[in-house]
């Protein structure tokens, strides 16, 4: 899918693109690729003159390749953007490609954006640009706005973490803690986890970006202090994800406690059983033993005797037990 990005009247306004022709009748300050065609690539290879790398959106790239200058002034950044839905969280990598010498827009430049889905940073942007006139004037300014946005998309997500964090402290603090409640709370705080781990990794790659930007000397000086900005924020972001850690692992340590507690009562009761069932057991033992004159043949009240004083000897220690509350 092809769209761009013009302005008009302060506005950023969408068109989808799908032939050459459309796309010759636009001036745009930003052109977003998402999952292209080799048809779409072209057209951009010739009507732009740019060729998108064949390994702009691999994983595996060197950390040290995803930011860097041409030779003709083209900025490259490869920046990762986190999504969080009701399903898992990911992060999806992003080719950015700042065309500063445009011959069309030289003034404004364009800003090339590839990726495999749709981010929901990219939609944020595009609803407050259409609604917000004089938000963006050029390509670095969209290329400021989604990182700024990022952040904050970052920021709302980590409130989400804060909800559902205090929800399972609540089920865990009120005690009664069940091994299949256990278990649920701590399937929630490794989900919750694993998010919080991407959110601290996105943010500071976001903070590689926009240090490589102010480094490159691109930004005016209204475009830096907004830059100084987005990493003051990232900076706050940080503070937050490390408390989350230990709220997570505080979390972590009591479930795993009333797991524990759980796990003791049980093995309690087999201990409590097992001593009070030794004496019954000696007794047992000694009228087994090859008397000459057995006790149970012998006398007419053996057995029923027998009996009687296994369980005085059974009943005597589960007294103790729970007049020490022991079995509570």
């Amino acid at each position: 899918m092809l769209n761009i990005f013009t302005l008009a009247n302060g506005r950023l306004v969408q068109e989808e693109i799908e032939s050459l022709e459309e796309l010759a009748r636009f001036k745009p300050i930003w052109v977003d690729l998402e999952s292209p065609t080799l048809e779409e690539k072209r057209w951009v290879k010739q009507h732009y003159g740019l060729s998108i790398p064949e390994d702009a959106m691999d994983e595996d790239i060197e950390e040290s390749a995803r930011f860097y200058e041409e030779d003709n002034g083209e900025l490259h950044i490869r920046s990762d953007f986190l999504i969080d839905d009701d399903e898992h969280s990911r992060t999806v990598r992003v080719a950015f490609i700042l065309n500063q010498h445009n011959e069309e827009l030289r003034s404004r430049g364009v800003l090339f954006s590839i990726h495999d889905e749709d981010v929901p940073v990219f939609r944020l942007l595009r609803m407050r640009a259409r609604r917000a006139p004089g938000l963006i004037e050029d390509a670095k300014e969209v290329l400021l706005k989604l990182f700024d946005a990022d952040a904050e998309y970052s920021a709302d997500t980590l409130e989400d973490i804060y909800d559902e964090l205090e929800k399972a402290g609540k089920k865990v603090l009120e005690g009664n803690v069940t091994d299949e409640l256990a278990g649920e709370v701590l399937s929630t705080i490794a989900r919750q986890e694993d998010l919080n781990g991407r959110i601290r990794r996105n943010v500071m790659d976001t903070r590689r970006a926009v240090s490589f930007m102010m480094r490159s000397r691109m930004l005016n000086a209204g475009q830096f202090e907004e830059a100084r900005q987005i990493l003051r924020d990232i900076e706050s972001l940080d503070n937050h994800t490390a408390f989350l850690f230990d709220k997570i692992n505080f979390l972590m340590d009591a479930t795993v406690g009333f797991i524990n507690i759980n796990q003791n009562k049980t093995i309690k009761i087999f201990s409590v059983a097992s001593v009070a069932l030794l004496p019954p057991t000696l007794i047992a033992s000694v009228y087994g033993m090859n008397f000459k004159y057995m006790p149970e043949v012998d006398w007419s009240l053996g057995y029923p005797f027998a009996l009687l004083l296994m369980a005085a000897s059974a009943l005597g220690p589960m007294w103790y037990f729970r007049r020490r509350g022991w079995l509570k």
